[in-house]
């Protein structure tokens, strides 16, 4: 059977590896982003951002040497099969530093019981299935498959396709907090942060919480922000944290203790493939 159907449901944002591999590919969705009031009805936030689809961010590992193959497949064969069974192409890029061979990708869904109609469709599917076949005949390309639903935040503009990162990086970033303080950094973001990370050249894509049947949906922000290069990245960061409003908001929203747990903030840089909607 094709690794690529395979769904493994994986907290790697807010489960620390208990390996030396503390970066992106090892804590995605520790990489990572259903419905608990609705069930299957859709993945549909009562928040207020209008974007009610149902997302799903999904990291595919593959053998050494066999990420090409994995390309070609979904650049000749998987994205447009998904297009046809009713499922969107949101994002697909690899780790800057890409040394477990890793394809991450976000797809979009008008809701969840739909996700779960256009998989079922796409596994049938005869043309995937000779896709797959063929894909490998040499051996398997897909080791492991993790993904994570997600929903968009309230403060999330609106997620589009097309030129993001103006030929730069995306950075992935996931936040686990203690619980009971999801909102208060939500209210800072909404308030101060996003306000002030546009300030210092970084540009919010979008951001979402787990929904609420995932492990860790109470305590996860996760969220895309889009820079020219890394370096710049890294001067943004700096002038970020040294900003006196900066400063000024983060202590306010922390008198009564952190947002964020010990090592919970995870950061991994992605480019896009050449096959991405998203750039």
């Amino acid at each position: 059977m094709s690794a690529e159907p395979r769904h493994v449901f994986i907290d790697r944002f807010t489960r620390p590896r208990r390996n030396h591999r503390m970066n992106f590919h090892s804590t995605l969705i520790s990489f990572c982003c259903a419905i608990f009031t609705a069930g299957l009805a859709g993945c549909a936030t009562a928040q207020k951002n209008s974007d009610t689809r149902c997302f799903e961010l999904r990291t595919y590992y593959s053998p050494p040497g066999k990420l090409d193959d994995i390309h070609a497949r979904f650049r000749d064969h998987t994205m447009s099969l998904f297009e046809k069974h009713g499922m969107q192409n949101i994002g697909y890029w690899v780790p800057l530093e890409n040394t477990n061979n890793t394809l991450v990708y976000l797809m979009a869904y008008p809701s969840r019981a739909a996700r779960e109609a256009s998989w079922k469709a796409f596994l049938a599917d005869p043309e995937w299935k000779t896709a797959a076949q063929k894909s490998e005949a040499n051996g398997k390309i897909v080791t492991k498959v993790e993904h994570v639903f997600l929903q968009a935040t309230d403060y999330s503009p609106m997620l589009k396709t097309g030129a993001a990162s103006n030929n730069g990086v995306f950075e992935l970033r996931a936040y686990t907090t203690p619980e009971g303080k999801l909102a208060d950094l939500d209210e800072r973001f909404r308030k101060h942060t996003m306000a002030l990370f546009k300030k210092h050249g970084m540009k919010n894509w979008a951001y979402f919480h787990k929904t609420p049947d995932q492990p860790g949906a109470e305590t996860t922000l996760i969220y895309f922000l889009a820079h020219p290069s890394k370096n710049a990245a890294a001067v943004s960061w700096d002038s970020f944290r040294k900003d006196p409003k900066w400063v000024s908001a983060k202590t306010a929203s922390e008198k009564n203790g952190s947002l964020t747990v010990k090592d919970g903030v995870k950061s991994v840089f992605l480019v896009p493939t050449d096959y991405s909607p998203t750039k």
